[in-house]
């Protein structure tokens, strides 16, 4: 623990996203069980990439799209800092904000999620439609079964869920990690092996990031840290940046 001299309010930037906001959430909560005379409040902000549904990420710009307002006001001051998933975030982030802290890595794998008659990715029928818009998964996916129908979905977690459960897709990918955060392990058929899909680099890992020069909120959130996982994702993100 840290022993802090001013009282004052922290903010926490978010996406409104029911996973983006129990990330927030969790955060918020162990700070206030180690500082509890802070306040600490959630600035919840759109970003491009929960405005742009239609269209594939990587055509509109990749991942970026889901933190650069969110950087945007903690360099305005509008928030101190934000929390992300770690595969969300460019290698490169913006002069004066960085990685503060990663925190203790959930499963990274991709998780199957299919129609009741289907019980495992082996079991697929032949021109199967699945739904992701991860262009990482649809090149592995297709790389092994080109035979199959790969559409584009975008959107919450519960509204992916649903559109399985009502036949528009006879399986869809998401991370394991925000699956199993929002409790909703019940939903996977199967978790995918490294061979099959090879996880997003930090996939399951929260990324915490704030001002380089807020000496104090640095000290404050150095628990977070969790050493295994910072190594591991710092060395993911350096073979990403180098390709």
């Amino acid at each position: 623990r840290v022993t802090i001299m001013t009282k004052r309010k922290i903010v926490i930037a978010t996406r409104g996203s029911k996973l983006a906001l129990w990330q927030a959430e969790w955060v918020k909560s162990q700070l206030i069980s180690l500082y509890p005379e802070f306040e600490i409040e959630l600035n919840k902000i759109k970003t491009t990439g929960d405005k742009i549904l239609d269209d594939p990420l990587a055509q509109v710009g990749g991942k970026g799209l889901f933190v650069k307002e969110i950087e945007e006001a903690m360099l305005r001051g509008e928030a101190d800092l934000a929390v992300h998933s770690m595969k969300d975030v460019p290698t490169d982030l913006p002069k004066g904000l960085h990685l503060s802290a990663i925190t203790k890595r959930e499963d990274p794998r991709d998780a199957f999620i299919a129609g009741k008659s289907i019980k495992s990715f082996n079991d697929l029928p032949r021109g199967a439609n699945i739904g992701t818009s991860s262009l990482r998964r649809i090149c592995q996916l297709l790389n092994l079964r080109p035979d199959l129908k790969i559409t584009q979905l975008r959107g919450n977690v519960d509204t992916r869920l649903r559109k399985v459960s009502e036949g528009e897709f006879d399986a869809i990918i998401l991370a394991a990690a925000g699956v199993k955060r929002l409790g909703l392990e019940a939903n996977v058929s199967e978790y995918l092996s490294p061979e099959i899909s090879l996880p997003a680099i930090g996939q399951g890992a929260l990324g915490i990031e704030c001002r380089v020069d807020d000496r104090e909120l640095n000290d404050m959130i150095a628990f977070f840290n969790h050493t295994d996982s910072r190594t591991c994702v710092t060395g993911e993100r350096a073979l990403l940046r180098r390709l």
